[in-house]
């Protein structure tokens, strides 16, 4: 999953994504993992990243007052209690998925240099997933801990689908190429040691579930 870093260390950015009350048993209730599970890792990367240096972005999504969910000065919209009150280096607020979108995230990691995002929050499937794939596409590495997000589940016209197989899946196809996927404990090492964790291919990730098939 990783390697000795070769050459120049990463300049990384913890974005906190979106972790605010409607999550937290609201609205929009996070199933799996448990929102008290990964809140706590959630918390752990922060105080990890602020410790060793790497600069912490916040974000939090908007919707209009009359939304189920996130709606502007609603509890449900507001940051966690245990995000709020934590060391942060730049504060974005989003009406879109990506974080990316109509902010000035992009411009404020150019400013300072950083090459490569470690992804935290909520959803898993929707604000990390955009995310993620915006920020590849724009040049930057980026590394998703598994354990400080989590997602819900789906019924719509196109199926059903729980919390748990959501995340699992998502998390399956961002280490197939778009993120180096890995727990909160391991990214902490990796803060310590520097060594700079991998994404695999979608090449090789096909080969191995052929040969997992074949077996």
């Amino acid at each position: 999953m990783s390697e000795p870093a070769k050459g120049k260390a990463p300049r990384r950015a913890l974005i906190v994504i979106d972790v605010q009350n409607d999550y937290d048993g609201g609205n929009l209730a996070i199933q799996h993992p448990p929102f008290r599970d990964s809140v706590v890792n959630v918390a752990r990367a922060m105080d990890a990243a602020t410790e060793a240096g790497v600069k912490v972005v916040v974000i939090k999504q908007l919707a209009p007052e009359t939304s189920p969910v996130f709606a502007k000065g609603s509890h449900g919209a507001e940051l966690h209690p245990e995000i709020a009150r934590r060391n942060r280096d730049h504060y974005v607020e989003k009406h879109l998925p990506s974080a990316f979108t109509g902010t000035d995230l992009e411009a404020w990691l150019r400013a300072n240099s950083i090459d490569t995002i470690t992804v935290i929050g909520y959803m898993t499937h929707n604000c990390d997933l955009s995310t993620v794939i915006h920020a590849v596409h724009m040049g930057f590495e980026v590394e998703f801990l598994s354990d400080a997000t989590g997602s819900l589940p789906y019924a719509n016209s196109a199926g059903y689908a729980s919390g748990e197989e959501i995340h699992r899946v998502m998390t399956i196809v961002l280490q197939s190429r778009f993120a180096a996927v890995l727990k909160t404990a391991e990214w902490i090492e990796c803060l310590k040691t520097g060594v700079v964790p991998q994404h695999d291919t979608p090449y090789a990730s096909n080969q191995r579930a052929l040969a997992r098939s074949a077996a």
